[in-house]
């Protein structure tokens, strides 16, 4: 029971951190992290398509985090690393975070076109399937949803719990608030209706004379090893 209270109260951490972290490091790129406890305190990694950004000029925003984390959160020794998103395209937070920037900046009255360009974009890199989704005053006074997909993203099953990837952010807007809801089928992922055929291996043809042949036929009666 205590490890399980433990347990509890480590995600119920990790999520605090993880929405300390989002509304710290807003319009840098920010994707995901990762902590682990160490022997002498916690490894914290950041994942960003905008690294430089996160550390700030002289690791100044790694030190805020740092403090914070040992002054609100509890975090002991906390070590942080930031890591950059190399296939930002793919990364559904980092696309939510995307098109949020891009609607505060023109405004409601091109979400078609933002939400159109980011989803090219996403299945240009790869993905298999993408969808977004755009909920609030958008663009009239009453609430709202749109949605813009394509390509193959399963809804329910296997695939769609383990393997689909979604990310979600909210942006205040002069309408207000507006929700983005971006996921991602990334490629390289194996369906299982799908039927995939062994490769055919090159059979070699050898010619013999008739002679060769019943010398061979005689050696392999004889119980001979072929050369």
């Amino acid at each position: 029971m205590v490890v399980e209270r433990k347990f509890v109260k480590d995600k119920l951490r990790e999520k605090a951190v993880m929405e300390y972290l989002e509304g710290f490091l807003d319009r840098v790129g920010f994707s995901h992290i990762e902590i682990q406890k160490t022997p002498v305190g916690f490894s914290i990694v950041i994942y960003s398509s905008k690294p430089g950004l996160i550390v700030g000029r002289r690791g100044i925003n790694i030190k805020e985090i740092q403090e914070t984390l040992q002054t609100k959160f509890g975090m002991e020794s906390p070590v942080i690393e930031v890591r950059e998103v190399l296939e930002p395209e793919l990364d559904p937070q980092v696309m939510a975070e995307r098109i949020g920037v891009q609607l505060m900046k023109f405004g409601v009255a091109r979400f078609k076109a933002i939400g159109h360009k980011a989803l090219e974009k996403m299945l240009k890199a790869g993905a298999i399937g993408a969808e977004i989704k755009i909920a609030g005053k958008v663009p009239s006074t009453r609430a709202r949803f749109w949605k813009f997909y394509g390509g193959y993203l399963p809804k329910c099953g296997d695939v769609a719990i383990k393997e689909v990837k979604k990310g979600y952010k909210t942006v205040k807007l002069k309408s207000g608030v507006v929700g983005i809801t971006v996921k991602i089928l990334p490629p390289g992922v194996r369906m299982p209706d799908q039927v995939y055929l062994p490769e055919e291996k090159e059979v070699k043809v050898v010619e013999m004379t008739k002679e060769e042949f019943e010398k061979e036929e005689k050696s392999d009666a004889n119980g001979n090893t072929k050369s």
